[in-house]
C-alpha cells in the first residue's frame, strides 16, 4: 500500500474503476480511504427518494477521480467494498469538516438499500461538527444513523444523518423540522439533499445550509 494519496485502479467486478484514494489524516484519522459518493446538496441526484440509494447503478464515474470538489458521483464501491469505518465530510464554501462512524459492513449498500433504520450513537454534537459553528438542531428526538426517518413521513429524513424534533414526546419524533444529513428530504426543505436544515426553536437559530457531501470508507 502506498502512503501517498493518488489515483488507483480498483478492480470491482470485471472492469477497473479509477478512483482517488486518500492516504494520511485529512480529518478522519490516518489510513487509506476509498471514495464512495459525493453529493451536492443543491441537486436532486441523491435526494432521499433517489433510486441511486437502492440500486447498483453508477453515476458520473469521473467524479471519483477529482477529490473534494463539486462533482457528484456514485462509484461501484457503494455496493462492492467492505469496511470497518465510514468517513463523512461536508463542505460549505471553503470550510471542510469530517466525522467518522465506526461501523463494519459488507458495503454501504447493505446498510441503506433495504430502507431499514440502523442506529448510530455519535451524539448530536458530533453530527454538528460536520457543519461547524453555524450548525443548528432542535433539541428532541435526536434519531441518528442510516435511513433516519421522522415518524410522520412528510418531515425530515436522511439516508445518513440525524433528525431533531421541536417537541419532547418520549422519542416519538413526530414533528422533525431539523436535520443534518446526506441523502436528505422532507420538511422543512424537501429539495435540500445534503446539509443542515433547522426551524422552530433549534439550538442555534434557523438554518438553511446546503453542503457538498463526501462519503469514504476504510
Amino acid at each position: 500500500r502506498s502512503n501517498v494519496s493518488q489515483l488507483v485502479n480498483l478492480y470491482l467486478g470485471s472492469e477497473p474503476t479509477s478512483v482517488f484514494c486518500y492516504m494520511g489524516d485529512f480529518g478522519c484519522g490516518f489510513g487509506g480511504w476509498t471514495p464512495v459518493m459525493k453529493i451536492n446538496g443543491t441537486e436532486p441526484t441523491f435526494h432521499f427518494n433517489s433510486h441511486y440509494w437502492k440500486d447498483y447503478e453508477v453515476y458520473n464515474l469521473p467524479g471519483g477521480e477529482t477529490g473534494f470538489d463539486e462533482l457528484e458521483t456514485k462509484l461501484p464501491t457503494y455496493w462492492d467494498t467492505s469496511f470497518s469505518k465510514i468517513c463523512l465530510g461536508m463542505k460549505i464554501g471553503n470550510q471542510l469538516n469530517f466525522i467518522v462512524i465506526n461501523k463494519k459492513a459488507d458495503s454501504l449498500y447493505t446498510l441503506i438499500a433495504d430502507g431499514q433504520y440502523r442506529s448510530t450513537s455519535l451524539g448530536r454534537d458530533t453530527w454538528k461538527e460536520l457543519i461547524g459553528s453555524q450548525a443548528s438542531l432542535q433539541l428532541h428526538c435526536n434519531r441518528e444513523g442510516f435511513n433516519v426517518v421522522c415518524n410522520r413521513n412528510q418531515y425530515s429524513k436522511a439516508r445518513i444523518g440525524i433528525i431533531g424534533d421541536l417537541f419532547y414526546r418520549a422519542r416519538r419524533c413526530l414533528f422533525c423540522t431539523s436535520r443534518i444529513g446526506f441523502g436528505a428530504g422532507g420538511l422543512p426543505d424537501y429539495d435540500s439533499s445534503c446539509g443542515n436544515e433547522a426551524r422552530l426553536q433549534s439550538d442555534n437559530e434557523e438554518k438553511r445550509i446546503r453542503a457538498m457531501g463526501y462519503i469514504l470508507v476504510e
